[in-house]
């Protein structure tokens, strides 16, 4: 019986306008993110917005390069180039928030 190839569970959208050296780095940032802790289980959809800027008002982009989690709900939006690996994984929820903790208190 052949087996059944699972949905993408994460569906990320990468807006950028043009291929600068920042949409480079996010999109690098982004996939090795992606392949470091959710390997077979992501989509990443780049759109330019030089080339498509309709598309913009449907996520609300404001600011490019922006990263949005379109799936798993809710909508996340990230901006920037991705660099900050913890930012991003906190961000899409890959990785909980750090407690404060007070010592000695």
């Amino acid at each position: 019986m052949p087996r059944r190839r699972r949905p993408k569970e994460w569906i990320l959208r990468l807006y950028i306008a043009g291929h600068s050296a920042r949409a480079a780095a996010a999109l690098q940032n982004l996939e090795a993110i992606c392949e470091e802790h959710l390997a077979g289980r992501y989509e990443i959809e780049v759109i330019d917005l030089l080339k498509h800027p309709q598309l913009a008002r449907g996520d609300q982009i404001v600011a490019v390069p922006t990263l949005v989690r379109r799936l798993p709900q809710p909508i996340k939006r990230i901006i920037g180039d991705l660099s900050n690996a913890e930012r991003v994984l906190v961000g899409l929820d890959l990785r909980p928030r750090a407690r404060v903790s007070r010592v000695g208190a």
